[in-house]
Protein backbone atom coordinates (compact mmCIF):
# COMPACT_ATOMS: atom_id res chain seq x y z
CA UNK A 1 0.00 0.00 0.00
CA UNK A 2 3.08 2.53 1.15
CA UNK A 3 4.34 1.98 -3.32
CA UNK A 4 0.78 2.86 -4.14
CA UNK A 5 0.31 5.94 -1.92
CA UNK A 6 3.73 6.96 -3.15
CA UNK A 7 2.98 6.97 -6.91
CA UNK A 8 -0.13 9.00 -6.45
CA UNK A 9 1.96 11.65 -4.00
CA UNK A 10 4.40 11.54 -6.28
CA UNK A 11 1.45 12.35 -9.49
CA UNK A 12 -0.60 14.95 -7.29
CA UNK A 13 0.87 17.96 -8.43
CA UNK A 14 0.99 16.92 -12.36
CA UNK A 15 -3.17 15.81 -11.25
CA UNK A 16 -3.53 19.26 -10.50
CA UNK A 17 -2.48 21.13 -13.07
CA UNK A 18 -4.12 18.91 -15.85
CA UNK A 19 -7.48 18.41 -13.58
CA UNK A 20 -9.40 21.02 -15.17
CA UNK A 21 -8.85 19.30 -18.89
CA UNK A 22 -10.26 15.96 -16.79
CA UNK A 23 -13.36 17.91 -15.19
CA UNK A 24 -13.89 19.19 -18.58
CA UNK A 25 -13.88 15.95 -20.97
CA UNK A 26 -15.66 14.30 -17.88
CA UNK A 27 -18.19 16.75 -17.04
CA UNK A 28 -21.24 15.13 -18.47
CA UNK A 29 -19.96 11.89 -17.31
CA UNK A 30 -19.87 12.73 -13.88
CA UNK A 31 -23.19 14.55 -13.77
CA UNK A 32 -24.53 10.66 -14.58
CA UNK A 33 -21.87 9.27 -11.88
CA UNK A 34 -23.61 11.66 -9.75
CA UNK A 35 -27.21 11.23 -10.56
CA UNK A 36 -26.79 7.61 -10.57
CA UNK A 37 -26.03 7.53 -7.38
CA UNK A 38 -29.43 9.33 -6.64
CA UNK A 39 -27.80 12.41 -5.34
CA UNK A 40 -29.70 14.90 -3.47
CA UNK A 41 -29.77 18.40 -1.96
CA UNK A 42 -28.76 17.89 2.02
CA UNK A 43 -27.02 14.47 1.37
CA UNK A 44 -24.05 13.09 3.00
CA UNK A 45 -21.49 11.76 0.01
CA UNK A 46 -19.04 9.48 0.43
CA UNK A 47 -16.35 10.09 -2.77
CA UNK A 48 -13.60 7.67 -3.57
CA UNK A 49 -10.30 8.17 -5.06
CA UNK A 50 -11.37 11.75 -4.93
CA UNK A 51 -7.88 13.12 -7.31
CA UNK A 52 -8.04 16.66 -7.09
CA UNK A 53 -11.52 16.67 -6.69
CA UNK A 54 -13.41 17.85 -9.64
CA UNK A 55 -16.04 15.44 -9.25
CA UNK A 56 -16.26 16.30 -5.26
CA UNK A 57 -17.12 19.94 -6.28
CA UNK A 58 -19.70 18.95 -8.55
CA UNK A 59 -21.09 16.43 -5.67
CA UNK A 60 -21.07 19.43 -3.40
CA UNK A 61 -22.63 21.64 -5.51
CA UNK A 62 -25.53 19.30 -5.92
CA UNK A 63 -25.82 18.52 -1.96
CA UNK A 64 -25.76 21.96 -1.69
CA UNK A 65 -24.77 23.74 2.05
CA UNK A 66 -27.26 21.35 3.73
CA UNK A 67 -25.29 18.94 2.40
CA UNK A 68 -21.64 17.47 2.86
CA UNK A 69 -18.88 15.64 0.58
CA UNK A 70 -15.95 13.61 2.58
CA UNK A 71 -13.26 13.62 -0.32
CA UNK A 72 -11.29 10.61 0.47
CA UNK A 73 -7.99 9.61 -1.45
CA UNK A 74 -4.82 7.74 -0.25
CA UNK A 75 -2.67 10.49 -1.13
CA UNK A 76 -2.28 13.51 1.20
CA UNK A 77 -0.97 15.75 -1.24
CA UNK A 78 -3.73 15.22 -3.42
CA UNK A 79 -6.42 15.92 -0.40
CA UNK A 80 -4.01 19.34 -0.13
CA UNK A 81 -5.19 20.27 -3.70
CA UNK A 82 -9.18 19.15 -2.98
CA UNK A 83 -9.12 21.48 0.03
CA UNK A 84 -7.61 24.53 -2.12
CA UNK A 85 -10.12 24.25 -5.31
CA UNK A 86 -12.87 23.95 -2.69
CA UNK A 87 -12.11 26.89 -1.38
CA UNK A 88 -11.49 28.73 -4.82
CA UNK A 89 -14.88 27.45 -6.07
CA UNK A 90 -16.43 29.31 -2.10
CA UNK A 91 -17.56 26.09 -1.23
CA UNK A 92 -17.35 24.93 2.69
CA UNK A 93 -19.57 21.71 2.38
CA UNK A 94 -16.31 19.74 1.35
CA UNK A 95 -13.87 17.63 3.88
CA UNK A 96 -10.86 15.70 3.54
CA UNK A 97 -9.95 11.92 4.62
CA UNK A 98 -6.78 10.43 4.16
CA UNK A 99 -7.27 6.72 3.73
CA UNK A 100 -7.63 3.35 1.26
CA UNK A 101 -10.71 3.00 0.18
CA UNK A 102 -10.54 -0.62 1.71
CA UNK A 103 -9.94 1.06 5.08
CA UNK A 104 -12.29 3.42 5.61
CA UNK A 105 -12.56 4.52 9.27
CA UNK A 106 -15.95 6.19 9.33
CA UNK A 107 -19.59 4.49 11.12
CA UNK A 108 -21.57 2.22 9.79
CA UNK A 109 -24.55 3.98 7.56
CA UNK A 110 -23.41 6.99 7.54
CA UNK A 111 -23.74 8.04 4.13
CA UNK A 112 -27.18 8.46 1.61
CA UNK A 113 -24.76 7.92 -1.20
CA UNK A 114 -21.59 7.59 -2.75
CA UNK A 115 -18.99 7.93 -5.75
CA UNK A 116 -16.19 6.73 -7.51
CA UNK A 117 -14.51 8.19 -10.66
CA UNK A 118 -11.78 6.44 -12.40
CA UNK A 119 -10.35 4.47 -9.30
CA UNK A 120 -12.15 1.40 -8.51
CA UNK A 121 -10.56 -0.58 -11.43
CA UNK A 122 -6.82 0.37 -9.89
CA UNK A 123 -7.45 -0.50 -6.54
CA UNK A 124 -5.56 -3.37 -4.84
CA UNK A 125 -8.63 -5.09 -4.07
CA UNK A 126 -11.58 -3.54 -5.64
CA UNK A 127 -13.74 -6.10 -3.41
CA UNK A 128 -12.76 -5.01 -0.18
CA UNK A 129 -13.33 -1.38 -1.12
CA UNK A 130 -17.07 -2.60 -2.35
CA UNK A 131 -17.16 -3.85 1.00
CA UNK A 132 -16.11 -0.82 2.60
CA UNK A 133 -18.43 1.20 0.81
CA UNK A 134 -21.33 -0.86 1.42
CA UNK A 135 -20.98 -0.77 5.10
CA UNK A 136 -20.62 3.13 5.42
CA UNK A 137 -23.53 3.20 3.47
CA UNK A 138 -27.11 3.82 4.86
CA UNK A 139 -29.42 1.24 4.15
CA UNK A 140 -30.86 1.45 0.60
CA UNK A 141 -28.18 4.55 -0.18
CA UNK A 142 -26.32 3.91 -3.78
CA UNK A 143 -22.79 4.13 -4.90
CA UNK A 144 -21.94 4.06 -8.71
CA UNK A 145 -17.99 3.76 -10.14
CA UNK A 146 -16.92 5.15 -13.62
CA UNK A 147 -14.39 3.08 -15.35
CA UNK A 148 -12.89 2.54 -18.94
CA UNK A 149 -14.63 -0.41 -20.69
CA UNK A 150 -12.16 -1.92 -22.70
CA UNK A 151 -8.70 -1.33 -24.95
CA UNK A 152 -10.91 -1.33 -27.67
CA UNK A 153 -12.67 1.30 -26.75
CA UNK A 154 -10.23 3.23 -25.44
CA UNK A 155 -6.90 3.49 -27.63
CA UNK A 156 -5.91 6.87 -26.29
CA UNK A 157 -5.14 5.11 -23.46
CA UNK A 158 -4.73 1.42 -23.90
CA UNK A 159 -1.90 2.15 -26.73
CA UNK A 160 0.15 3.98 -24.63
CA UNK A 161 0.13 1.97 -21.95
CA UNK A 162 0.70 -1.03 -24.13
CA UNK A 163 3.95 0.92 -25.60
CA UNK A 164 5.64 1.68 -21.67
CA UNK A 165 4.74 -2.02 -20.21
CA UNK A 166 6.72 -3.34 -23.52
CA UNK A 167 9.62 -1.01 -22.52
CA UNK A 168 9.76 -1.77 -19.10
CA UNK A 169 9.65 -5.36 -19.60
CA UNK A 170 6.35 -5.98 -18.21
CA UNK A 171 3.07 -7.94 -19.06
CA UNK A 172 -0.02 -6.37 -18.79
CA UNK A 173 -2.31 -7.35 -15.67
CA UNK A 174 -4.05 -10.22 -15.29
CA UNK A 175 -7.39 -10.93 -15.02
CA UNK A 176 -8.61 -9.67 -11.55
CA UNK A 177 -5.70 -7.69 -11.04
CA UNK A 178 -5.17 -3.96 -11.06
CA UNK A 179 -5.15 -1.76 -14.31
CA UNK A 180 -6.85 0.48 -16.51
CA UNK A 181 -9.39 -1.85 -18.02
CA UNK A 182 -9.84 -4.23 -14.87
CA UNK A 183 -13.27 -3.80 -14.71
CA UNK A 184 -14.40 -2.89 -18.17
CA UNK A 185 -15.31 -6.60 -19.47
CA UNK A 186 -18.56 -7.70 -20.21
CA UNK A 187 -20.43 -8.16 -16.76
CA UNK A 188 -17.16 -7.59 -14.86
CA UNK A 189 -18.14 -4.84 -13.23
CA UNK A 190 -21.76 -5.51 -12.68
CA UNK A 191 -20.88 -9.86 -11.13
CA UNK A 192 -18.31 -7.63 -8.97
CA UNK A 193 -20.81 -5.27 -7.31
CA UNK A 194 -23.92 -8.62 -7.22
CA UNK A 195 -21.28 -10.59 -5.38
CA UNK A 196 -20.37 -8.07 -2.85
CA UNK A 197 -24.14 -7.52 -1.34
CA UNK A 198 -25.49 -4.48 -3.79
CA UNK A 199 -28.58 -4.92 -5.14
CA UNK A 200 -30.44 -3.25 -8.01
CA UNK A 201 -26.93 -3.45 -9.74
CA UNK A 202 -27.54 -1.11 -13.22
CA UNK A 203 -24.71 -0.65 -15.83
CA UNK A 204 -24.32 2.01 -18.37
CA UNK A 205 -21.89 2.82 -21.03
CA UNK A 206 -21.45 6.59 -21.43
CA UNK A 207 -18.98 9.19 -23.80
CA UNK A 208 -16.58 11.37 -22.81
CA UNK A 209 -13.59 13.59 -24.46
CA UNK A 210 -9.89 14.04 -23.84
CA UNK A 211 -9.14 17.52 -25.75
CA UNK A 212 -5.82 19.23 -25.38
CA UNK A 213 -4.01 21.24 -27.97
CA UNK A 214 -1.31 18.67 -29.15
CA UNK A 215 0.35 15.90 -28.92
CA UNK A 216 2.64 17.08 -26.94
CA UNK A 217 0.78 18.45 -24.05
CA UNK A 218 -1.42 14.43 -24.41
CA UNK A 219 2.17 13.00 -23.62
CA UNK A 220 2.89 15.93 -20.81
CA UNK A 221 -0.34 14.72 -18.91
CA UNK A 222 0.69 11.14 -18.72
CA UNK A 223 3.92 11.94 -17.59
CA UNK A 224 2.98 14.41 -15.03
CA UNK A 225 -0.68 13.24 -14.36
CA UNK A 226 -1.02 9.48 -14.60
CA UNK A 227 -0.03 7.79 -11.86
CA UNK A 228 -0.76 4.38 -13.59
CA UNK A 229 1.56 5.34 -16.76
CA UNK A 230 4.39 6.81 -15.10
CA UNK A 231 4.61 3.74 -12.16
CA UNK A 232 5.29 1.53 -15.11
CA UNK A 233 8.51 2.59 -16.01
CA UNK A 234 9.65 4.06 -12.84
CA UNK A 235 12.06 1.52 -12.40
CA UNK A 236 13.87 1.84 -16.16
CA UNK A 237 17.09 4.21 -16.22
CA UNK A 238 16.56 8.16 -17.97
CA UNK A 239 17.50 7.00 -21.18
CA UNK A 240 15.18 3.92 -21.50
CA UNK A 241 12.28 5.66 -20.35
CA UNK A 242 13.19 8.54 -22.65
CA UNK A 243 12.88 5.93 -25.08
CA UNK A 244 9.38 4.44 -24.24
CA UNK A 245 7.81 7.96 -23.79
CA UNK A 246 8.92 9.08 -27.43
CA UNK A 247 7.14 6.04 -28.59
CA UNK A 248 4.85 7.11 -26.94
CA UNK A 249 4.56 10.60 -28.41
CA UNK A 250 4.65 8.74 -32.00
CA UNK A 251 1.52 6.88 -31.26
CA UNK A 252 -0.59 10.02 -30.06
CA UNK A 253 0.60 12.00 -32.81
CA UNK A 254 -1.75 9.98 -34.29
CA UNK A 255 -4.74 11.58 -32.28
CA UNK A 256 -3.97 15.16 -33.52
CA UNK A 257 -6.35 16.48 -36.34
CA UNK A 258 -7.25 19.76 -37.41
CA UNK A 259 -5.26 21.67 -35.50
CA UNK A 260 -5.74 20.15 -32.27
CA UNK A 261 -5.80 16.90 -30.05
CA UNK A 262 -8.98 15.48 -29.46
CA UNK A 263 -10.09 11.97 -28.56
CA UNK A 264 -13.17 10.28 -27.28
CA UNK A 265 -13.10 7.81 -24.43
CA UNK A 266 -15.36 4.88 -23.84
CA UNK A 267 -16.19 4.83 -20.12
CA UNK A 268 -18.71 2.51 -17.92
CA UNK A 269 -20.85 3.47 -14.59
CA UNK A 270 -21.83 0.73 -12.81
CA UNK A 271 -24.43 1.84 -9.87
CA UNK A 272 -26.12 -0.44 -6.94
CA UNK A 273 -27.59 0.36 -3.49
CA UNK A 274 -27.04 -1.56 -0.27
CA UNK A 275 -30.03 -3.55 0.56
CA UNK A 276 -32.71 -2.29 2.98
Amino acid sequence: MSELRETWEAAASGWAKWEHVLATGLSNATEVLIERAGVRPGMRVLDLACGAGSQSIQAAKRVGPDGRVVASDISAAMLDHVRRNAALAGLQNIETLESAAEDLAKPEASFDASICRLGLMLFPSPRKALEAVRRVLKPGARFSALVFTTPAGNPVMAQPMAILLRHAGKSPPAPGQPGLFALGGEGVLERLMTENGFGDVTMEVVRASLVVPSASDALQFLQEAAGAYRAVVADLDDADRSKAWSEVYECLKQFEAGGSFATELELLIGSGARPS
